[in-house]
């Protein structure tokens, strides 16, 4: 079989980007074997470079979505700033902007403006509540999308509603601007035009939402929060070991209750009980049936109880920290983690989840410095150094 290259070799990106939503998905493409350039402002660049110092100082927001990318610093409010980003534009197959509503038009970047002038071209606008209606001019940070979007309402404990402990609206929007990109990439390939692909923060958290949005719409009332626990199911939980570990175990049927009861409780009589016997009892009676579960797994260590469990065909896990994780046994053994190049030097990062046998492994480029290409890039659009010396003096780029 031949070797082959990356998917994306040969494609250009600009993206005048900021936070995570645009920055998350242009990384996709980078990985992907795309040229990404990322517009930056000449005042501390994309905000999301200040967010913290975790990262070997830098911030670790910035470093996981940015590796593989060209910074270019530029003022775009100044009429020698936009001239360059729309030279760039025009050399480019995909442009990616997630500026607040109303400023890419304004600057003449918006999808409409930009695929009018360049066919071929893939115009991605990524809004927080799309470009039209009462919210379009709402300020969409992902927390409040969060909210709007429901996810809040079903994430937590039945007396305190909490958000995603990640940012789950804004990765949403990116993997569907991703995705939009590839598939305007294959559209273009059949009819030779581009056009533009709109996403916004909201339609895809709304999206994920689908299961309890429907259990909700369609007679039945909203999943009840249950913490670790599942509304419909018990034992279903995370219970804690006698070494201070957490392991968690799903029962997803009557027979698994049986084998859970007689191979790892030692309680083989629970598993005819007609207080426990079926999964309809054991949510009914489920103080009780958790109480149960965590007497026998109190008295064993994380590994022992996995170990049974396992053993007695129990869906389980255990849970993990964010350091545990990082220490993941089976990312070790798929040899998932590499190094990448920052400002600040080599930081471990992860392969990118989709593998392509046969091929190219990811390309996992450098994390740049604010306005690290600024020259290179101006010099490949035609300008003189003279030129470049004239706009960073006049502080039009950095």
């Amino acid at each position: 079989m031949d070797h082959l290259p990356l998917p994306l070799e040969g494609i250009t990106v600009v993206a005048v980007e900021q936070a995570v939503s645009a920055p998350f998905a242009t990384r996709q493409l980078a990985d992907l074997g795309a040229r990404v350039v990322k517009v930056e402002r000449i005042d501390g660049g994309d905000f999301a470079r200040g967010y913290d110092t975790a990262a070997g100082g830098l911030a670790s927001h910035f470093v996981w979505c940015n590796r593989g990318k060209e910074s270019i610093a530029l003022d775009l409010k100044d009429p020698r700033g936009l001239a360059v980003v729309r030279q760039l534009v025009a050399e480019a197959d995909v442009f990616v902007q997630n500026l607040a509503h109303g400023a890419a038009a304004r600057l003449g970047l918006d999808s409409a403006t930009l695929c009018a002038a360049h066919p071929r071209l893939i115009a991605v606008d990524i809004s927080g509540y799309g470009g039209s209606g009462p919210y379009a001019d709402k300020r969409a940070y992902d927390m409040l999308v969060q909210c709007e979007a429901g996810l809040v309402s079903v994430t937590g404990t039945p007396g305190q509603p909490v958000k995603a402990g990640i940012p789950a609206a804004d990765i949403a929007a990116a993997m569907y601007a991703f995705s939009g990109v590839l598939a305007a990439l294959v559209r273009r390939g059949t009819t030779g035009r581009g056009g533009p692909v709109q996403v916004s923060m909201l339609e895809a958290l709304a999206e994920w939402m689908g299961h309890p949005l429907h259990h909700a719409m369609h007679g039945g009332e909203p999943p009840a929060r249950t913490g670790l626990a599942h509304a419909v199911i018990a034992p279903y939980d995370a219970y804690p070991t006698a070494d201070g570990g957490r392991v968690l175990l799903s029962v997803q049927n009557d027979r698994e209750w049986r084998r859970l009861a007689g191979q790892v409780m030692g309680r083989p009589e629970l598993g005819t009980d007609p207080d426990f016997a079926t999964n309809a009892a054991r949510v009914a009676n489920r103080g009780r049936t958790d109480e149960l579960v965590a007497d026998a797994l109190g008295s064993l260590g994380a590994d022992e109880a996995l170990t049974l469990l396992e053993k007695a065909g129990i869906a389980c896990a255990r849970l993990r920290d964010l350091h545990e994780l990082a220490d993941h046994p089976q990312l070790a053994a798929r040899e998932r983690w590499r190094r990448v190049d920052t400002p600040v030097g080599p930081l471990k990062a992860l392969l990118p989840p989709i593998t392509l046998p046969g091929g190219d492994e990811a390309r996992m480029g450098d994390v740049p410095a604010l306005g690290q290409h600024t020259a290179a890039l101006l010099r490949a659009v035609g300008m003189t150094d003279d030129e470049i010396a004239a706009l960073r003096r006049d502080g039009v780029a950095a």
